[in-house]
């Protein structure tokens, strides 16, 4: 499970460069347009913050849904829940007190 935690963590973080590449580029574009005299300052700012916080807002929806598909992947594919995990560790040792009982109640 922890490789597919990294694996995730690793293609979040490809999400979160990519969306300062796009900001970056973006600030390019409206300060040149800004030099051109097709908008002035403030609308480069406006456009610029309205379209960063677009993709902060889409970069979290593509968190959740690739958290969503992992989580899928993983139940399709058998690999069970931690909860699963611990249940089936509980009921383990559960068994093994058990049968130490009766060994016990054996040798008594």
């Amino acid at each position: 499970m922890d490789n597919n935690n990294n694996w995730l963590q690793q293609l979040l973080m490809v999400g979160v460069g990519t969306t300062s590449v796009v900001a970056e580029k973006l600030r390019e574009v409206s300060d040149e347009w800004v030099k051109e005299g097709k908008i002035n300052p403030e609308q480069a700012k406006g456009i610029v913050d309205e379209m960063v916080q677009q993709l902060k807002s889409e970069h979290g929806n593509f968190e959740a849904q690739m958290e969503r598909q992992l989580r899928n992947m993983m139940q399709d594919f058998g690999v069970p829940r931690q909860s699963e995990v611990d249940e089936l560790r509980g009921r383990i040792d559960r068994l093994e007190r058990q049968v130490r009982d009766l060994e016990n109640k054996l040798w008594r």
